[in-house]
């Protein structure tokens, strides 16, 4: 019974406990998002470092995306947030789609369970070119796509360039509040942002900006 068992485990690619099989996973891919990058960084790359089988990773986290957040210790995959704000649309009904994702982005950045991760990673975007494109590449792969589907337009070009637009909108929002801490933005309530940038958001999705 015993050397059955032994090969099993050999197979299905396992550690000793599933903590240290995920703490594992982690460490390598911790390792490879930051010295390669995010779109170099391959699940199987990651589980060969790891010493596991690459079904394992998708097992333990599902996407790549959500291995990244995990990585980067952040609680939640951005990209689900995103994508459940749009899904839900506005709180009220012909009220502003962008207002609704500025408040829904400001009260997770907001949140502790998040700003900790969310704050490091931007300064180190701003002080790494390593860290600046791996967090582009991320940001091109969970995001972009998302805020191109929401825009107005059936050009994808128009729309790529409507989904950047958005993304460097709200990209300068969070290193102004919580990097540089530009005031009174830094103290600025949620609520109040959401008003004040909402209308630029919805501009960059479905208005005119020929």
């Amino acid at each position: 019974m015993t050397k059955p068992e032994r090969r099993a485990t050999s197979r299905s690619g396992r550690r000793a406990g599933e903590s240290g099989t995920r703490d594992a996973i982690l460490k390598a891919a911790r390792s490879r998002f930051s010295e390669y990058g995010y779109d170099a960084a391959t699940i199987r790359a990651i589980a060969s470092d790891a010493g596991v089988d690459p079904a394992l990773v998708h097992h333990f986290y599902g996407s790549k995306e959500r291995l990244f957040s995990a990585a980067m210790r952040l609680p939640i995959a951005p990209g689900e947030v995103l994508a459940a704000a749009l899904a839900e649309g506005p709180a009220e009904p012909g009220g502003s789609l962008g207002e609704h994702l500025v408040r829904t982005a400001l009260t997770l950045w907001d949140s502790a369970e998040v700003s900790g991760a969310f704050i490091g990673l931007l300064r180190s975007a701003v002080t790494s070119e390593q860290a600046a494109a791996m967090l582009r590449e991320f940001i091109a792969d969970a995001i972009l796509s998302l805020f191109a589907g929401a825009a107005a337009s059936t050009d994808p070009a128009d729309a790529a360039y409507r989904a950047s637009l958005t993304a460097g909108q709200m990209l300068g929002l969070a290193l102004t509040r919580y990097v540089l801490k530009f005031e009174p933005v830094a103290a600025a309530d949620a609520a109040s942002l959401a008003r004040a940038i909402g209308p630029a958001i919805d501009r960059y999705l479905t208005g005119d900006i020929s």
